[in-house]
């Protein structure tokens, strides 16, 4: 994956900041490990008047469709959460929302024994998932167009990548994993091969890939991805 084609520029310098691990000298303000799934979407939604004379705006203004697939995310979000979270009694280090360049956000980061990966979720609650359609950077859900969910998937995994060498100082690989949340049947057009594409309840098979970082480097790569200083000057 060439980095200068998500913007990165090679041969930046590291990041100077702190390397040590653990919560105690890290600020409040800089540490990322207390996000909750989605946390963006929280503040989003609650910018959103929900009296009924609020609710009558929205539906005016065609707004309401934009709240319940806000909702959908979120709902998304804290069930793909939920399942990466329960990788933690098995040596994994998981952080959720972390800030990417232009308001975006890495949905979840999931360090562990067989590697680091930087996890897209993407959910519709209401019907199928169709991976790879029209083309190998997106997804159609239901009968809505294609919306580019491959693309970003690639694109988070590449800025984890290249935050998390500068600030480890040592090279970190980052996996793309889509994980898809949907009450429907998740199907294929062009089939990705750089992608794990996975249902939420199938996130424990990370735990099967092997045995690639020690208990030291998760530790290591954990301290510095929750830092809110490595994901700065993407």
């Amino acid at each position: 994956m060439d980095p200068s084609e998500w913007g990165i520029e090679p041969g930046r310098e590291a990041h100077p900041g702190p390397r040590r691990d653990g919560p105690l000298w890290l600020h409040p303000d800089d540490d990322l490990a207390p996000n909750r799934p989605g946390e963006t979407l929280y503040g989003l939604l609650a910018d959103r008047p929900e009296s009924r004379g609020g609710r009558l705006v929205r539906a005016l203004l065609g707004r309401d469709r934009d709240t319940a697939a806000l909702r959908e995310r979120l709902a998304g979000e804290r069930s793909a959460g939920a399942a990466l979270d329960r990788l933690a009694g098995a040596g994994w280090e998981i952080l959720h929302s972390l800030p990417l360049p232009g308001a975006a956000t890495l949905s979840h980061l999931a360090i562990g024994p067989a590697g680091v990966f930087g996890c897209h979720t993407v959910a519709h609650a209401r019907g199928p998932l169709r991976v790879g359609d029209p083309d190998d950077e997106q997804v159609r859900t239901g009968a809505r167009r294609g919306e580019p969910h491959l693309r970003h998937c690639r694109r988070g995994a590449a800025l984890a990548a290249h935050a998390l060498t500068r600030g480890c100082g040592f090279p970190v690989t980052v996996s793309p994993v889509l994980i898809c949340v949907t009450a429907g049947q998740v199907g294929y057009g062009a089939v990705p091969d750089d992608v794990r594409v996975l249902r939420e309840h199938q996130v424990d098979g990370l735990t099967r890939y092997g045995a690639l970082l020690t208990p030291d480097l998760i530790r290591a790569i954990h301290g510095v991805a929750r830092d809110r200083r490595t994901w700065r000057g993407l």
